[in-house]
């Protein structure tokens, strides 16, 4: 194991918990939301907000729209959560596991072969693009009343490691080096004081983050 213990168990139990041992309630919490997409989910998801964003009913189109998930949203923010507060539960410090894991510098040989690397899955050289997955998630769960403000508060961290991925292009298998730490520095003052409206134009860009946060 490479990298900070504390940040590795995190993305560790994180995956236990959302994919390789999931509760019933998860389990039906994701046949739901894959239902409500029709199977097609991180791009008819995607493709749907795009369009809604460009509409002058946002974000109340939007809130509509993913309200028929609302219960399963709720079920999966309460283990993502959990998560979170059994190993950061000071939030600020979770700013630093959400840089590792843009980094890639959590090598974990708990992991599967090919992506022992606790960062967002990508191809080598190339942007992740399940970064908007995650924050379609949250934004959601922000305009339908499910752990408001945790999620307003993580959703900043979201996009840094997102801008922070998207610099480094980790490896998915092997131990990566850090980023220098000024980089680091001006990718968090540039990231971490975002809101959402922000966030919500600067994830118009796919896969990889504008150079500056736009003004929507």
């Amino acid at each position: 194991m490479s990298g900070d213990r504390r940040a590795n168990e995190l993305w560790y139990r994180f995956n236990v918990a959302t994919l390789y041992e999931q509760s019933a309630d998860v389990k039906e919490a994701y046949a739901q939301i894959n239902g409500h997409f029709g199977g097609n989910l991180p791009v008819t998801l995607r493709e749907n907000w795009a369009a809604m964003y460009k509409e002058p009913e946002y974000p109340r189109n939007y809130a509509a729209f993913m309200a028929p998930v609302t219960r399963a949203l709720r079920i999966l923010s309460r283990v993502q959560l959990d998560v979170f507060d059994t190993y950061y539960p000071r939030s600020r410090r979770l700013v630093g596991a959400f840089s590792d894991f843009g980094q890639g510098t959590l090598f974990d040989p708990r992991e599967r072969p090919g992506l022992r690397v606790h960062t967002m899955d990508a191809r080598p050289g190339q942007a992740p693009t399940a970064y908007h997955t995650w924050y379609l998630f949250m934004r959601a769960m922000m305009l339908l009343g499910v752990d408001v403000d945790r999620w307003r508060r993580t959703a900043p961290m979201l996009a840094f490691a997102w801008a922070v991925q998207n610099t480094a292009l980790p490896a998915m298998d092997e131990i990566n080096p850090p980023l220098p730490a000024n980089t680091l520095r001006r990718l968090a003052r540039t990231w971490l004081p975002t809101g959402s409206r922000q966030l919500d134009a600067a994830f118009q860009s796919f896969p990889a983050p504008p150079e500056t946060v736009p003004r929507p």
